[in-house]
């Protein structure tokens, strides 16, 4: 219930402003309780929980081994590694399109999937597999068409992954009663069939967003990623060329990111692929994850704008970066949870740039950023990781190809992270991974176990 009280603004108008006694009752708790939290953590952080610190608890599980994740593995050195393959050695490795110099994201999935290097027969059979499945059924589209235009492209890649649920096969099978030996073989059917749609419906969304509904049919000829940029309406043989790389480096970081352990934590309950995937992409769609890559491009582009247009000096740069920090604002793009080196994904993508591209100039802008900014973050003395991650790039070479819509962004990454997290799955139910139910605690323990040991102590 609400009351509600009379006052008059700066302007001399009487204005009523409604008063939430349980919103109030309910700040009176939480301020407090976060600063007593914020204190907990600065002064028993270290305190030991069985073999979990208070500070692990508090501050999202980090460096928590819980869950195994078979298709990949991130070295705070290293960087990311695909069933032990660095992103260097699958470029090179990896199968390519004829007269391409960029992996088929056929190759990394069968890789992750079986755990071997594919041939180009191998690859060949997942292209022909994946075009025999990419049909996407009429009602998708029906419900995707009735959402405002506006809408968010990853609100609407959701609701579209979310209307194909009526294809589960998995779904099906379960309603019906299958043996648990027999779970894989469901989810497997699920994500090929999803993987080989999601191109597009995602290509579906930004062609009805961004250029008035005019949609094209796919090319059967083409690979996967050369097909999405197709159907997205980019024809450069150089745009196909960065969509295989860009759907290469984004599959998969191992198990503990938000959007791959949110598909496997809906996938433990038995859900399957559609849910379990669409689960994932609502965490993807996050200002923390995946919406990174797209505050990047808007970064630049306002240092840009304010910097006068044209190219900075590195100087100019340099003193941004410190008004960015002087605002209580990140540099967006740099840090990472785990790594401690330049992301080898940041790495790929500026190799990509200085081979094919050479020069423009928000690329230009990219790596004058990796020069200057590293020292400064580094010398804040707050920031354990002041290099690039995969989003400090990725959006620059999107535009340099004439994608300018920063906010469909997230979608590209969502088809792309699908192989990883999708290959996961099989194997989750192929190993009977088992539903995930950690256990949890509540502050009021925590504080009685630090007071005991405070005595024990004493």
């Amino acid at each position: 219930m609400f009351k509600s009280i009379h006052c008059i603004n700066l302007q001399g108008i009487k204005t009523t402003i409604k008063m939430d006694r349980l919103k109030d009752k309910f700040r009176e708790k939480a301020v407090p309780l976060a600063a007593e939290i914020k204190d907990i953590i600065k002064n028993h952080g270290d305190l030991k929980l069985g073999e979990i610190t208070v500070a692990q608890v508090y501050q999202g599980m980090k460096g928590m081994i819980g869950m195994v994740t078979e298709t990949s593995k991130l070295d705070a050195e290293e960087g990311i590694r695909f069933r032990g393959y660095s992103i260097p050695e699958l470029r090179k490795h990896l199968p390519k399109a004829p007269g391409g110099t960029e992996p088929l994201p056929e190759g990394i999935f069968y890789l992750m999937l079986v755990g071997e290097l594919p041939t180009q027969e191998d690859v060949s059979f997942i292209t022909n597999e994946w075009q025999k499945r990419s049909n996407v059924p009429k009602h998708v589209f029906d419900v995707i068409e009735k959402l405002p235009t506006d809408t968010h492209p990853m609100t609407q890649f959701v609701i579209g992954i979310m209307a194909m649920q009526t294809e589960s096969l998995f779904a099906k099978a379960y309603a019906k009663g299958i043996n648990k030996k027999d779970y894989w073989d469901y989810v497997y059917e699920d994500s090929m069939n999803l993987i080989a749609r999601l191109p597009r419906i995602a290509a579906y969304i930004y062609r009805r967003k961004y250029k008035g509904g005019a949609h094209i049919e796919p090319d059967h000829k083409l690979d996967w990623a050369a097909n999405f940029a197709h159907m997205l309406g980019y024809e450069e043989f150089d745009m196909k060329r960065l969509m295989r790389l860009y759907l290469t480096i984004h599959v998969d970081h191992e198990g503990g990111n938000v959007s791959a352990h949110t598909t496997h934590l809906v996938g433990s309950a038995l859900s399957d692929p559609y849910l379990a995937f669409a689960a994932g992409m609502n965490g993807l769609a996050g200002p923390l994850h995946g919406l990174a890559n797209q505050e990047v491009l808007s970064w630049i582009m306002e240092l840009k704008e304010n910097l006068g247009g044209g190219l900075p000096t590195k100087e100019q740069i340099a003193e941004y970066i410190k008004k960015t920090l002087a605002e209580g604002k990140v540099v967006p793009g740099y840090g990472h949870a785990v790594l401690r080196k330049t992301d080898p994904r940041f790495t790929a993508q500026q190799d990509f740039y200085k081979t094919y591209i050479k020069h423009d100039n928000i690329c230009e802008i990219v790596q004058m950023v990796y020069e200057v900014a590293p020292p400064i973050l580094e010398s804040t003395g707050k920031i354990k990781n002041p290099w690039p991650n995969v989003d400090a790039h990725s959006g620059a070479l999107l535009v340099h190809y004439g994608m300018h819509e920063y906010d469909f962004y997230t979608v590209l990454f969502g088809v792309s992270r699908a192989l990883g997290v999708l290959a996961s799955l099989v194997w989750d139910r192929a190993t009977g991974s088992a539903i995930e139910r950690p256990n949890s605690t509540t502050t009021e323990n925590i504080k009685a176990k630090i007071k005991a040991a405070q005595e024990a102590k004493a």
